[in-house]
């Protein structure tokens, strides 16, 4: 067999990390001529990832511009990708999960004949607008994919019952490959200021679109009396980028002496912030398949999840966005022991580490 040319895009910093060991799978294989491509989309975020993981980009098409909407991140995408697969004609496509530069290189592979593999394919909330655009990607990708990368049982009965074509395959997650990757190197998450030894130090991430405006301020609301009802607890929160969320939490929330507002953690230190932590509060997808592999709970700051395996296996717990039901879940965890070590026993549901060598091998055998 001839090598068959993968294209593996990205955009996002959790693309990057749930990416990072598939590449590498990919390029240690002497059947496999890679390329990676960058659309842009978080440009420094990904550049920490990359360096990381010790990997390189092919092409970048660099499509960030302030205030971007989500036809431009799609539109500029489409264009550029366009380009590179009209040059190089990869015999395969790789994206991951559902972001709009996953959804976009999928429709530009389709047009071009070429077929899409979806790492982390079949997640569903079964609510179109919950999560924004999220769960109409993911949709819209399952129903141009040839290989579906399920992580879960779920995810794959999902994907059975909405009909999809193409080969659905049970490969387990690989943010876990990569999670499992980081800490086995025991990284450092040193914030000025934060003594780990002296709290309790929760550990929260808000950012996503449903919660801006109102839900962002309850949310804050929750995590002051939290810390006000504990006052042997800290809160660790690094802000996203975006002003939308960055500039209410620094208002509602930057002068409290047991709150951190810290830049965006690099993922090292985000995995090192993880394992000191005592549990987490966040409305990140990632987040809630990462924490339990270091025996962490997580609190889900979101009316629905799309990974509901994690509220099931008992090491999530969805709390929304209404400030005493988030204080009243968290005081369950920092007063009850018996549930916190519930919590932080039970057994992940996402994977094993080896999902990033189960789509390599799946690739393989389908073009054999």
């Amino acid at each position: 067999m001839t090598n068959k040319r993968v294209c593996i895009i990205l955009g996002t910093r959790p693309e990057a990390i749930k990416l990072a060991p598939v590449i590498q799978a990919f390029q240690k294989s002497p059947d496999f001529d890679l390329e990676v491509i960058l659309t842009g989309q978080h440009r420094e975020m990904v550049e920490q990832v990359m360096q990381l993981f010790n990997l390189k980009a092919d092409y970048n098409l660099e499509i960030m511009q302030p205030q971007q909407s989500l036809s431009d991140i799609t539109c500029r995408s489409l264009r550029g990708l366009e380009e590179l697969f009209i040059k190089s004609k990869p015999d395969i496509v790789l994206v991951q999960g559902d972001t709009t530069t996953a959804f976009a290189a999928s429709l530009a592979a389709f047009y071009q004949k070429i077929p899409v593999g979806h790492v982390e394919a079949g997640l569903r909330t079964d609510d179109l607008f919950n999560p924004y655009p999220e769960e109409a990607n993911r949709r819209l990708i399952s129903q141009i994919t040839q290989l579906h990368f399920a992580p879960t049982t779920l995810a794959v009965e999902n994907l059975q019952r909405s009909g999809v074509l193409g080969e659905i395959h049970l490969t387990g997650n690989t943010v876990i490959d990569a999670l499992l990757y980081v800490a086995a190197n025991a990284p450092a998450c040193n914030i000025a200021g934060l003594n780990w030894n002296e709290y309790r130090v929760l550990l929260a991430t808000v950012h996503r679109r449903e919660n801006w405006g109102e839900p962002l301020q309850a949310i804050a609301q929750g995590f002051l009396q939290i810390l006000d009802k504990f006052p042997d607890t800290a809160l660790l929160l690094p802000l996203h980028r975006n002003p939308t969320v960055r500039q209410p939490l620094q208002a509602l929330l930057g002068n409290h002496p047991r709150i951190f507002l810290t830049e965006p953690l690099d993922y090292a230190e985000l995995v090192g912030a993880i394992g000191r932590s005592h549990f987490l509060l966040t409305d990140s997808g990632g987040l809630q398949e990462e924490a339990p592999s270091l025996g962490k709970p997580v609190l889900v700051l979101r009316e629905t999840t799309e990974r509901p395996e994690a509220v099931t296996a008992g090491t999530a717990k969805l709390v929304g966005t209404d400030s005493q039901t988030i204080t009243s879940a968290a005081s369950e965890l920092l007063s009850n022991p018996a549930a916190y070590e519930a919590m932080a026993n039970a057994i992940n549901p996402f994977g094993d580490g080896q999902a990033a060598e189960r789509i390599l091998n799946i690739v393989d055998n389908y073009f054999r």
